[in-house]
């Protein structure tokens, strides 16, 4: 069976997304041990909350993530988990991110749309990627934000409009760090699917 770590850095809704993973069929573990993080067979970083509290809190294990990422295994950022991928986000001022997919984080202009964006929304497939085998092109996903993440055509691997188009799924160069800006654990079984998925590319 994978194992999969769900990096335990102290913020994160870690218990939703084990559930998750268990139902698509691995043995997920929450630890914020380098030795085990290391070792895994996939990692996923998740997170709720600000970026600014997220990357000080991710901080001990910062190395740890750029090693696991060079890897070549993968590692799936889920919602926050996303947007510390990044260059840079301009919550609390301007902040670096991890900067393994090139791109920033913006907050959603004002205008008639509620900010945060709460609830069910297609999305638009752009690339062939394994996250996204057997996942129909404008699937709906369940979504929980107020900053999107603005990348390259080449680092996208799903779009969504929500006022302005922002991408719901991010990719590195190599194609081993993925994000999904959206809930796969919340997200039926689309979500599900993507899980799967993201366990058999372990």
């Amino acid at each position: 069976m994978k194992r999969i770590v769900i990096l335990d850095y102290g913020i994160g809704n870690l218990r939703s997304v084990q559930k998750g993973l268990e139902h698509a069929g691995a043995n997920p573990v929450i630890s914020g041990e380098p030795e085990e993080i290391l070792a895994a067979d996939g990692v996923i970083l998740p997170g709720v909350g600000a970026f600014v509290d997220a990357m000080r809190c991710l901080l001990p294990l910062k190395e740890t993530v750029y090693e696991y990422a060079k890897s070549g295994k993968p590692m799936l950022g889920i919602c926050l988990g996303q947007q510390l991928l990044m260059s840079t986000s301009e919550e609390g001022q301007l902040t670096d991110g991890l900067a393994l997919v090139p791109g920033k984080v913006i907050r959603f202009p004002k205008s008639e749309l509620k900010v945060p964006h709460i609830g069910w929304n297609n999305i638009k497939i752009t690339q062939d990627h394994p996250l996204f085998k057997g996942i129909p092109d404008r699937a709906f996903v369940y979504f929980v934000h107020s900053y999107y993440v603005d990348t390259d055509p080449e680092h996208t691997l799903a779009a969504c409009e929500y006022g302005l188009e922002f991408a719901a799924s991010v990719v590195n160069s190599e194609g081993n760090v993925m994000g999904t800006q959206f809930h796969p654990e919340k997200s039926g079984d689309v979500g599900l699917q993507i899980l799967k998925n993201f366990v058999s590319m372990c």
